[in-house]
């Protein structure tokens, strides 16, 4: 009898066939005893073990299918078949097995397997070839579901009889159907498991918009401009709350039935496994897709600035879809394994676990890097972050307050650290405002750059100032910075006054830079205005330096101004007083040639310098012009009318007036128009 010739080609071969004469029936019942007599030797010695087992398990299939079959009988077909049948007896033997083990009565058990169990191992391991054979295997998504539950279901049978048979494995007659059924077993669960593998590996990352990356916000569609940090929208929004992420219908319902199936055969551990690390991978690819890149602590502190600032928005921006995140994770494992809360959790656990490590390490590296001012404004967003994101994952896991725990521990050591960099940041600010001691005078008495850069400092970190009060309140050390304020007994607030303080001292002494103390006072009055105005346009500074602070710098910045006003115009006015202009109730003509030669002479120099100093400020500028015009022209005009008609009119005229009233209040109005 050649094997390879009848060897079955098909599931369906190796079923025994429907025999309706009773000649067919006495037939296949000689064949099978024919088989037993061969192998009546190898079933006297020892069961040889599962690994010899499993080598010979294709000569067996081919000769045993035969003879199950017998030489003369054409291949059966499937609809010749009786799968019901084999089934039922199948569970019937099952079922007298477990009545044989509960009774504990030896002498009941029947001293052979029937062959009926081979018939069924065959069957499940040739539909295994079919399905498996290589380069033809037949994958799981193909399958029609009226075959993928029946091949369930037969695993599933067959998962049974081994577990059965097992339980009389001290029995030599058992030994040898206990292999094999272990060996069709282990390599339909291996088939089983691949597709499983298969089907989670057909996640796909859904980006509406594959050519605009996170890191271009200004390119994304007007839609998408509403939400910065949003995560790209699917294609097809989710319904209700029961989005799965990159699972069709389809491929979501045969992961529900291969899930069910290796769990039932107590495979859960390895489906588990197969799982985790697939959808790992999956969140892996979806983190890559949204701008975040892996870094180690190394790399992060040897970043330059502007590229770590763009790695740590992205980070930012990611970690706060952290929850939605895994909220879709959590319904896809409640999905996968129905009415398994305890897997579903595990497995979601495992996932946020995992999750949790690559993004806070990241935050870990970037919160030991060195504190730097250009980095407050990151390091706040990255303190918010955690601040607003880990409480949030307490509501996910309920059940996980170990791991939790240690989440919030690993949270909490990071925003410890980024505490302590922001307020080291600002006593390094202070120290910079304290220590500038540039010898060198901005140009025409403009802002001081440390002006502008303090304020617009101070004016965006004060967006944060919740989040900035709380850190204070925790990490700074009660150094007298609080006696500076007004007595709300903020750190923070302590904090803002000292600095503007100190940047009130600094630039009176740069105001003494100036040899000419009018341009010194229009330095004060500049850099005075632009920090009140930062003050009052800002809420959130306002509210800490509170109105009396802005009433005493208003009183200083009119200070400024009488000063500049006595020293540039009070001279000058000197020049048009009546006194000693005359005697003995007549004019005295050369004093009077002397005073408008000097008012010329001084206003012309006023001219040349004052109209290049600079006074930024609109308004500002606006009110010195008017306030100049309003003491200087009116004084002008009345001198000129009661003592110019004492010069001859023509040359001696020409020669000491100069100006007319009208030609001083045009030169005032050019007055501060130099560079800003």
């Amino acid at each position: 009898m050649d094997p390879e010739k009848d060897k079955p080609e098909s599931l369906d071969d190796a079923k025994p066939e429907k025999n309706d004469a009773a000649g067919d029936e006495a037939k296949a019942e000689e064949a099978e005893n024919n088989n037993a007599e061969t192998k009546a030797t190898d079933e006297e010695t020892p069961a040889e073990t599962e690994k010899e087992e499993g080598a010979e398990t294709d000569i067996e299939v081919e000769s045993e299918a035969k003879e199950v079959g017998g030489d003369e009988d054409p291949a059966p077909t499937p609809s010749a078949l009786n799968i019901d049948k084999l089934s039922q007896e199948v569970d019937n033997y099952l079922s007298t097995l477990s009545a044989l083990k509960q009774d504990g009565d030896e002498s009941s058990i029947p001293q052979d397997v029937p062959n009926f169990v081979k018939q069924f191992s065959l069957m499940v391991e040739a539909r295994i070839a079919d399905y498996d054979s290589g380069k033809t295997a037949v994958k799981w998504s193909s399958l029609s579901e009226e075959e993928s539950a029946s091949f369930l279901e037969a695993i599933t049978r067959l998962s049974s009889l081994s577990t059965a048979l097992l339980a009389f494995s001290a029995h030599r007659n058992f030994a040898r159907s206990i292999n094999r059924i272990g060996a069709v077993l282990e390599r339909a669960i291996s088939y089983v498991e691949e597709e499983f593998k298969d089907l989670l590996d057909e996640y796909r990352f859904q980006d509406p918009n594959p050519n605009v990356t996170n890191a271009d916000e200004s390119a994304k569609p007007e839609e998408d401009e509403s939400e910065e940090n949003a995560p790209p929208p699917p294609e097809d929004p989710p319904k209700e709350d029961n989005h799965f992420p990159g699972y069709e219908d389809e491929v979501l319902s045969n992961l529900i039935r291969l899930s069910k199936m290796m769990i039932a055969i107590d495979y859960e551990t390895e489906c588990c496994e197969a799982y985790t690390v697939a959808r790992r991978t999956a969140l892996e690819e979806s983190l890559h897709k949204l701008g975040f890149e892996k870094h180690s602590i190394d790399d992060v502190q040897k970043m330059q600035w502007e590229p770590l600032e763009r790695e740590i928005a992205s980070w930012i921006s990611i970690f706060k879809q952290c929850t939605t995140l895994l909220g879709s994770e959590r319904n896809l494992a409640r999905a996968v394994f129905p009415d398994r809360p305890t897997t579903s959790d595990r497995v979601l656990c495992d996932l946020a676990q995992g999750l949790s490590a690559t993004l806070l390490n990241f935050a870990v590296a970037v919160a030991l890097t060195k504190s730097a001012s250009e980095k407050l404004f990151k390091f706040l967003d990255t303190y918010e972050a955690l601040r607003d994101v880990l409480p949030t994952l307490d509501g996910l896991f309920p059940e996980q307050e170990s791991w939790l725990q240690e989440l919030r521990a690993e949270g909490g050591f990071i925003k410890v650290r980024l505490g302590e960099a922001i307020v080291s940041i600002f006593l390094e600010l202070e120290t910079s405002i304290r220590t500038d001691a540039g010898k060198t005078p901005v140009p025409g008495g403009a802002i001081h750059p440390l002006t502008r850069y303090i304020m617009n400092y101070l004016n965006y970190a004060c967006e944060y100032k919740e989040s900035i009060a709380h850190i204070f309140k925790e990490h700074h050390r009660n150094d007298g910075a609080e006696s500076s304020g007004s007595g709300s007994g903020s750190p923070f607030h302590g904090q803002v006054t000292k600095m503007m303080e100190l940047l009130d001292e600094n630039m009176e002494a740069k105001s003494k830079l100036y040899k000419d103390h009018a341009l010194g006072a229009i330095f004060l009055m500049n850099n005075g205005r632009y920090v009140l105005q930062k003050v009052r346009g800002s809420n959130e500074i306002s509210s800490l330096t509170g109105d009396a602070w802005c009433r005493k710098k208003s009183t200083d910045l009119r200070q400024y101004h009488k000063v500049y006003q006595r020293e540039t115009w009070g001279k000058l006015l000197s020049y048009l007083h009546p006194d000693g202009l005359t005697a003995h109730g007549k004019v005295v003509k050369p004093v009077l040639k002397e005073r408008f030669k000097n008012f010329n002479a001084m206003f012309d120099e006023i001219k040349r310098t004052q109209t290049n100093w600079v006074v930024c400020d609109e308004q500002l500028q606006s009110e010195l012009r008017v306030s100049i015009s309003n003491m200087v022209v009116p004084a002008y005009r009345s001198f000129l009318g009661r003592y110019g008609q004492v010069f001859t009119p023509g040359r001696q005229t020409e020669k000491y007036v100069k100006y007319q009233g009208e030609e001083v209040e045009n030169s005032i109005d050019e007055l501060f128009d130099g560079k800003k």
